[in-house]
This record gives structure tokens, sequence and C-alpha cells, in this order.
């Protein structure tokens, strides 16, 4: 089997039973669509070797409401020439500062915020440089269909700091990135970053 199919298949039946959740008031149907929703668990669950599908379906219990893909915002922050990174806490890889967007919040309110929160600095957003869906990048497979969100900003205040999140805060050149956390963030990302960084009047990416 395809090593991505399951997957995509997991993901459609999942937003089919969530979808249907959302406006179905046939207890029949209720009924159906919860079993679908159990499926979509047993098959991701398979396909990523875990033990306890009803962990995922805790998981997609937390997501009502038409199904639609997640957003996640990423900013690259620059300073002259170095690029702002940030060490995750979970993996101990670095990454660009970002994370889900909440909701109430605009994008780019969004992103200056995770800069704050992760890194400590304060930044100024300067453009959108590229609108992605995160299985076309190659980063390693996760639960949610996801668009990622990628700002380049510049550096305006702030002083280095850790978060729950985060224990490692530095500024890196091109040729010094350290190693990357790429459920968050790929190399080729990174060169896209300082690619926009220098050409300002490039316009937004997007798949």
């Amino acid at each position: 089997m395809n090593n991505a199919i399951w997957l995509e298949w997991a993901r459609r039946l999942q937003a089919i039973s969530q979808t249907g959740l959302t406006y179905a008031k046939d207890p029949f149907d209720v009924e159906r669509y919860e079993a679908i929703r159990e499926i979509s668990a047993e098959i991701m669950a398979d396909g990523a070797g875990v033990t306890d599908a009803a962990r995922i379906v805790d998981l997609f219990r937390g997501d009502v409401g038409y199904a639609t893909p997640k957003v996640d915002v990423r900013a690259a922050v620059f300073d002259g020439d170095r690029l702002l990174l940030v060490r995750e806490r979970e993996d101990g890889l670095w990454t660009l500062p970002g994370g889900w967007a909440d909701i109430g919040s605009a994008p780019g309110v969004n992103a200056v915020r995770e800069v704050r929160e992760e890194s400590g600095y304060e930044c100024e957003l300067v453009k959108l440089a590229a609108v992605c869906d995160r299985d076309l990048h190659g980063h390693p497979a996760i639960p949610f269909y996801t668009y990622k969100l990628f700002f380049v900003a510049r550096l305006v205040g702030g002083a280095a700091a850790h978060s729950v999140e985060t224990d490692g805060v530095d500024f890196f050149a091109e040729d010094e990135i350290p190693p990357l956390s790429l459920t968050r963030v790929t190399p080729a990302q990174i060169r896209h970053m300082f690619e926009h960084h220098r050409h300002p009047e490039w316009p937004t990416s997007f798949d």
C-alpha cells in the first residue's frame, strides 16, 4: 500500500464524520457518523503503528463543526542577514517561531504573538511569503490536514527569553542553520525564507 494513502483515507473519513456529526439530527445518522470516526481512527492507528485507536478517537472528538484544514503560522524574523530560530523542548530541535493559529486573532497577530511568546523578541511583519499545503513539503505525517503560513519579519526589540515550549533562542546565518524540527519546518522552507528576505519584491508563494 502507498505509505501515504492510508493517511489520506483516514483524514477524508474523519472529515466526513466530523461534518456529518455537526449537522446530523437523526440518532441513527449520528451513530453511523460516530462509526465512521472510529474507522478513521483505526486506519490512522494501524498506519502509524499505534495500538490504542481510542486515543485518536478522543483527539478527533476535539474537532467540531465543518471540517476544514488547520492553520499553522510561522515567522521568519531577520536581524540583518541572520534568522531567528527557537529550540523546541519537545524534540530538542530548532524551528521558526510559530504554531497553531488561535481563533479570534488575525494571522499576522498570531505570528507576532508566537514570536514574542517563544523567543522574547518583538517583530514587525514585512510580508506574507508563502502559503503551503503541509503534505506537499516533506514534513512527517500528522493526523490533521494543515495549511502553513510563512511571514517574513524584521526584529524591532525585545530580548532572548525561553518559554514553556522553547529552551533555546538564537540568530543564525544561512550557512549555520542547526538541526531542524522537521515536523515544523524543513531546510527547503528555511532557504525559501532567506530568498524572500533577499528579494522583498517577490510575490507570495503558494501551492
